[in-house]
């Protein structure tokens, strides 16, 4: 039995909240970033509100916990650990709701060294309880827009967790590709990337409607993930760090239906109680 107070502490030792090692100063250019609809930062959102820089911060103090103070400008900033607790049983909730209706789920990360096992986690449970797990435009090309220009990408899973893959050189009819000597040739596909576009998910939901199946009951995510997928009208929840404020905002008016605020880049497997105590939380551990 995982206790609150023992993933408090688990939350400050790993440092996913307390003190946490995003700088106050990337904090502050993200929030302005968002408030100039600087794109790299949108996660595909178009906000109703006029959400400029103090707006900004006075919701990532309120749901993130980071300092509420403008001149505090330099060094250290916080995620609050009960924030984070809160956020994680509202999660529960989610999970629990989906897999009493057996509903359909994708998973997805754009940060899949650290976030792919915690997605994978709920991924399994919610395919134990009957719930059908996507996995959508396996290894189909498309092109995705990158700050250096466009590149042919593909979609991969990893235990059923969508990330984004990179083919090495576009490949003829998007088919991959391999040496002479069988190790990876021209068009081989590179391992999982970090990226926070929405264009995946929205590639993803793309071939489910042109198989013609139906949209996902839930799309569990991070970054352009989780932003991509309620913008488009699908439920949706998981991951954001302080940095990230577009999520937190998609929250706010309603797109996103939970941002769980954390730390989005320690160790992997930091993220293991987490997962274990939402599926506790949940009444699906296995």
């Amino acid at each position: 039995m995982i206790a609150a107070e023992e993933l408090y502490a688990h939350l400050m030792a790993c440092r996913i909240a307390g003190q946490v090692a995003t700088p106050r100063e990337n904090n502050l250019r993200n929030y302005s970033r968002f408030a100039r609809r600087d794109p790299g930062v949108m996660f595909g959102l178009d906000p109703e509100g006029s959400w400029d820089e103090a707006e900004v911060l006075e919701l990532m103090a309120r749901r993130c916990g980071v300092s509420a103070d403008p001149e505090h400008r330099h060094g250290q900033d916080t995620i609050d650990p009960d924030l984070t607790v809160r956020a994680l049983d509202r999660l529960a909730g989610i999970v629990a709701d989906t897999a009493a209706r057996r509903g359909a789920v994708l998973l997805g990360t754009g940060h899949p060294r650290p976030l792919g096992g915690f997605y994978a986690d709920l991924g399994d449970a919610l395919g134990a309880a009957g719930c059908a797990v996507l996995t959508p435009a396996h290894n189909s090309p498309f092109l995705m827009h990158f700050p250096d220009g466009a590149r042919s990408c593909a979609l991969g899973y990893v235990r059923r967790t969508a990330v984004l893959r990179v083919y090495e050189e576009a490949p003829p009819n998007g088919a991959p590709r391999s040496g002479a000597d069988g190790g990876p040739g021209p068009g081989a596909l590179s391992e999982p990337v970090h990226t926070h576009s929405p264009q995946p998910v929205r590639f993803a939901l793309a071939a489910l409607a042109d198989g013609g199946d139906p949209r996902p009951d839930l799309v569990l995510g991070d970054h352009g993930w989780a932003c991509g997928a309620g913008r488009l009208g699908v439920r949706a929840a998981g991951l954001a760090d302080s940095n990230d404020p577009g999520v937190f905002v998609a929250e706010a008016e309603g797109d996103v239906e939970l941002a769980v605020p954390l730390d989005d880049g320690v160790r992997p497997e930091c993220y293991g109680l987490l997962s274990a105590y939402v599926l506790q939380q949940a009444g699906m551990s296995q």
